[in-house]
């Protein structure tokens, strides 16, 4: 089959599957709508998905090779303002990461393979994952058995890329660390309250936290090599319910990423160490809590290479590659890719006029649906290939 020729046939189909997540829009691991439309569609493809934890597993083929296809269908807890007539409604969640078009280009892949599957050299194992931007779904999954029955010899997953692009472009890493660990973080800072005319009679929580903000900050700049890659932001800060009022306790919440194993460590230790020493310094008590742990996302050199070679066999116009690509935000897939060579890629779903302006998880983003073929293609044709590729 050509599959990018039958991507075209089916793009409608993609673009109003696309649509349905993304005016449906959930988070985390209750994806409770795009499950049940996966599993829907899948059924009506021939296709028999089955509950794997919060997600969708299901195969296409038989025996071995295994190579698993993965997609994450979770949006963000946001606000949209893109102006598109399929916006979420509920003013509370949008998918401004992309995850609606890596759900609807699985689908259309996985109704592809299905009707080729008496060619398949083996089989093809799909992976819909909910929370990735929590960083709890690939190990929700794993934990209820993505992993086995059957075991993927390997795995792969595209990442739709808004931006001022054209569309085409793939970007991937062969030789190093491509997207950075993150360590989430929640600091819980105790005092004593009081009325807001007697700060003296308080142990203000406020007043810690914001020097353990500054000490935090003082990390970086003073105890992390300034050429390792990392990063530690503090993106949440919660405390008090009135103006006249001291409250008992303020809360940050953070992540640290890195590309570097000895500054995420050092990041995590002194993080910790930072927030009690600074609290206790001001008669206050900090609660550390850890939100997630995430390694850093390394692809199997080999795998990529072989993957960006049977991409470029498709003839697809416009595709090209862009290697060397590094990202300082975090995936969940790096928990798949730990535990099985894996290979992951972005690919262009930009624009080249002002609807680029914007970047994911900004709520004014947009995407350009015409990838909404290239994704499917790429998909297929890889599984395919590698299958034929690698036979006992």
């Amino acid at each position: 089959m050509d599959y990018y020729q039958r991507a075209c046939e089916l793009k409608g189909e993609t673009v109003a599957n696309r649509r349905y997540f993304h005016t449906n829009a959930e988070v985390g691991l209750n994806c409770d709508k795009a499950k049940a439309y996966v599993m829907e569609k899948l059924t009506e493809y021939g296709i028999e998905p089955r509950d794997c934890g919060h997600g969708v597993v299901a195969t296409i083929g038989a025996s071995s090779p295994v190579i698993l296809l993965r997609a994450d269908m979770d949006a963000l807890p946001m606000p949209e303002e893109s102006s598109e007539p399929f916006a979420c409604p509920d003013g509370q969640h949008a998918h401004a990461c992309g995850h609606d078009f890596h759900a609807a280009m699985l689908l259309a892949a996985a109704r592809m393979l299905k009707e080729t599957e008496g060619d398949l050299k083996g089989t093809v194992k799909l992976m819909f994952q909910p929370a990735e931007e929590t960083f709890e779904g690939a190990k929700d999954m794993i934990a209820a058995g993505v992993l086995e029955d059957p075991r993927p010899d390997v795995a792969l997953a595209y990442h739709v890329a808004p931006g001022q692009m054209p569309v085409g472009i793939f970007m991937y890493n062969d030789k190093n660390t491509m997207m950075y660990s993150v360590d989430g973080f929640r600091i819980k800072v105790k005092g004593k309250g009081s009325h807001g005319a007697y700060p003296q009679r308080s142990i203000d929580p406020i007043n810690a936290a914001v020097h353990i903000y500054l000490a935090l900050e003082a990390i970086m700049a003073r105890e992390i090599d300034p050429t390792a890659a990392a990063v530690m932001t503090v993106g949440k800060f919660d405390a008090g319910t009135a103006a006249n009022i001291i409250p008992d306790t303020a809360v940050l919440e953070g992540t640290i990423r890195a590309n570097d194993k000895d500054a995420r460590a050092t990041l995590v230790r002194r993080m910790r160490e930072v927030a009690c020493a600074t609290a206790a310094a001001y008669g206050a008590t900090a609660e550390v809590t850890s939100l997630s742990d995430v390694p850093p996302l390394v692809c199997d050199p080999e795998l990529t290479r072989e993957m960006v070679g049977y991409m470029q066999e498709t003839g697809i116009p416009g595709l090209r590659p862009y290697p060397g690509i590094q990202a300082s935000a975090s995936e969940d897939f790096a928990t798949i890719a730990e535990q099985v060579p894996s290979t992951f890629m972005y690919l262009s779903a930009g624009f080249t006029d002002e609807r680029g302006q914007y970047s994911a998880h900004n709520p004014k983003v947009r995407f350009n649906e015409d990838v909404t073929a290239i994704g499917p293609a790429c998909l297929a044709h890889c599984a395919v290939r590698w299958l034929e590729e690698h036979q006992a």
